[in-house]
């Protein structure tokens, strides 16, 4: 009898715990998304919804915060503050971009003005915030240069503590008369930054002191691309041993061993990003590795309007899987959800964001058929909700 018990205990035991775990995997897995824009025709500024990862769909779209043209947005470790890069050429009479701070309201998501300084250079673009969350770092288009400020206590900016201007030319007459730093990505032990710049054909990389908030040039001081590629973005891969960056004018992806130690870059490999036989103009765009690190994707914007998907072997190698129709016009920006189920893609001139499903076994991707009307999108970070 006790033995017909135990078991009979033992089967209830193992019941309960199947059923806590599929209670625990069919949970719902929800973020907030906010959605940078350019404040031209319907659009005011910084936009959110909430998007369910179990399921795949979006709610209402929301205005989160009036500001001048976010074109990029980051948000800090604890998730209290976002940050927005004010793409403008004149901040208050001076030839510079503003940078932006806003306090995340407990709930409703909404951002709550903070304060704005000068980004001490002409179009910021880009921006992110370091590992600690006491640092806001961002690229000038416009005027090449690049910098860091220091987040106070209470969210705010404090004027910059670092500025970096870049010099020199790439061989495009048109496109590279000067410097343009586009993206600024920090290492994942925080120690280095890099910058790509689209007019030098570099990657540029900078150790930076977290205490003090300092830039200083590495040894050697950059990596090259090949010339007139323009490098726009650059991402790392999720084991931190590789960064790609994709390169603007050439519709291509260059693949680079990092030296966590040294801070360097060892070029491996560059492959196209168009589709097959393309001949029309070359806008590509963005760059983001999958959370798993088997896939890469990158967006090509212009007449291929694509997403193009990459397979990563473990020596950091790209191999071409395919170059999915990015439905929206003009794929600016895209972003992963942090499950790794979908990807999200802005369409900067179609006034939307398409959803699509990655599959977890090839990578390649499938539109939803869940099209969210945002204006003027041009960034999507995602934000877990507590």
């Amino acid at each position: 009898m006790r033995r017909k018990f135990a078991c009979l205990l033992l089967a209830l035991l193992v019941l309960a715990s199947v059923f806590a775990c599929a209670q625990k995997g069919s949970g719902k897995k929800v973020y907030r998304v906010y959605v940078g824009s350019y404040t031209e025709h319907d659009s005011k500024g910084i936009y959110a919804f909430q998007f369910d990862s179990s399921t795949g769909t979006a709610g209402s779209v929301e205005l989160a915060a009036e500001t001048t043209n976010p074109s990029f947005l980051a948000i800090e470790p604890k998730r209290h503050y976002v940050f927005a890069a004010n793409e403008i050429s004149n901040y208050q009479g001076q030839k510079s971009g503003g940078i932006s701070a806003f306090a995340v309201e407990t709930g409703s998501g909404k951002l709550t003005f903070l304060n704005e300084v000068s980004s001490r250079g002409a179009g910021p673009c880009h921006l992110a915030v370091d590992k600690t969350g006491k640092y806001v770092l961002v690229a000038n288009y416009d005027s090449g240069s690049i910098a860091a400020f220091p987040i106070q206590p209470d969210g705010k900016l404090a004027e910059a503590s670092s500025v970096i201007q870049h010099s020199g030319h790439g061989p495009d007459a048109e496109r590279q008369k000067g410097p343009h730093a586009h993206n600024i990505i920090v290492s994942p032990d925080n120690r280095f930054v890099i910058a790509n710049d689209l007019g030098l054909d570099q990657l540029l990389v900078y150790r930076f002191d977290a205490t003090k908030g300092t830039l200083t040039a590495n040894q050697p001081p950059f990596a090259s691309v090949e010339p007139a590629a323009g490098p726009r973005h650059a991402a790392f891969h999720p084991s931190g041993r590789f960064v790609y960056s994709i390169n603007e004018m050439a519709g291509s992806v260059s693949a680079f061993r990092y030296d966590a130690k040294a801070g360097t870059l060892k070029h491996l490999q560059t492959i196209s990003s168009l589709p097959a036989g393309y001949k029309g103009p070359i806008e590509s765009a963005e760059i983001t590795s999958h959370p798993s690190g088997k896939f890469l994707y990158a967006s090509n914007r212009g007449e291929a309007n694509t997403i193009a998907v990459f397979a990563i072997d473990g020596e950091g190698m790209l191999k071409s899987i395919e170059s999915a129709p990015a439905i929206g016009k003009t794929p600016r920006n895209f972003a992963i959800d942090p499950t790794g189920q979908f990807l999200l893609v802005a369409g900067q001139e179609s006034n939307n964001v398409v959803v699509f499903r990655i599959d977890q076994k090839t990578g390649r991707l499938t539109a939803t058929g869940q099209v969210i009307d945002v204006p003027m999108p041009v960034c999507l970070i995602f934000v877990p909700i507590n």
